[in-house]
C-alpha cells in the first residue's frame, strides 16, 4: 500500500495505572486487570508531507478492560491547541494509522481501540528530562501527570532502571520512572506512584527508527 511521507522525532512519555515495569511491554496482563493511562509526546522536528510539525505535542488517553491484545479500547486524542488545522489534519492522519506498515505502533493502535472519544484541542504545558527521570505534562481542565525518579523504599536515594526493547514498537530504549496521573477528560481516572517510561524516540511509516 502507497504511504505518504511522515516523520516524529521527539520526547516520548507513557504513564499507566500498572506497577512500576508496564507488564504490556512484557506481553503480561495489566496489574490491575485493566489499563489505564496516556502516551504520546512533544515533536521537536517532524513532518507529515509538506505540513511541518516541529514543536507541536499530541497525546492520547486511554482505557483498555484487558490486555491491549485484547482489544475492545476507548481513547481520547489531546492535540496541542496551537496546531493550524492543517497540522490537526496531518497529526489525525498519523494517529490513524492507515500510513504506517502493518505491526507498527499507530497501526496497531488502530486495531485495537474501538471506541474513540472527541479529540481536545488545548494548551499544553511539558517539561521533560529523560536523563533525569523527571517530567510534567499540564493540560489544564483535562490531565495533569507528574514524573519523578523511583527511590529505594530503604535509602529513599533514585532508583535507576533502563528498558532495551531491540524489536520494539513503540521505542526502543527507555527510562523507567514514577508517575502521577489525575485525567479528567472523557476516560477520567486517577494514579499515585505509577508506572512511567520516558523515551527519545522516531516514528515513521515502517515503524520505530533505532
Amino acid at each position: 500500500m502507497a504511504r505518504v511521507d511522515w516523520r516524529l522525532e521527539g520526547e516520548w512519555l507513557k504513564n499507566c495505572n500498572c506497577a512500576f515495569g508496564c507488564p504490556c511491554d512484557f506481553n503480561a496482563r495489566p496489574t490491575q486487570g485493566e489499563c489505564k493511562g496516556l502516551l504520546g509526546m512533544h515533536i521537536t522536528k517532524g513532518h507529515y508531507e509538506n505540513t511541518h510539525l516541529n514543536d507541536l505535542s499530541f497525546f492520547v488517553v486511554v482505557h483498555f478492560p484487558g490486555p491491549l491484545h485484547e482489544g475492545n479500547g476507548q481513547a481520547q486524542p489531546v492535540i496541542d491547541e496551537r496546531a493550524s488545522p492543517e497540522q490537526r489534519e496531518a497529526l489525525f492522519e498519523i494517529l490513524s494509522g492507515k500510513h504506517s506498515a502493518e505491526g507498527t505502533l499507530f497501526h496497531i493502535f488502530s486495531l485495537i481501540v474501538t471506541q474513540m472519544h472527541d479529540p481536545v484541542f488545548a494548551p499544553v504545558t511539558f517539561e521533560f528530562d529523560e536523563p533525569g527521570r523527571t517530567a510534567r505534562l499540564s493540560i489544564p481542565g483535562v490531565l495533569e501527570t507528574h514524573v519523578e525518579p523511583i527511590r529505594n523504599p530503604v535509602t529513599d536515594k533514585p532508583h535507576r532502571i533502563r528498558v532495551v526493547m531491540p524489536e520494539g514498537f513503540e521505542h526502543i530504549e527507555g527510562e523507567i520512572a514514577c508517575a502521577t496521573i489525575q485525567s479528567s477528560g472523557a476516560i477520567a481516572f486517577s494514579t499515585q506512584d505509577s508506572h512511567s517510561t520516558l523515551a527519545h524516540v522516531v516514528q515513521t511509516p515502517e515503524g520505530v527508527e533505532s
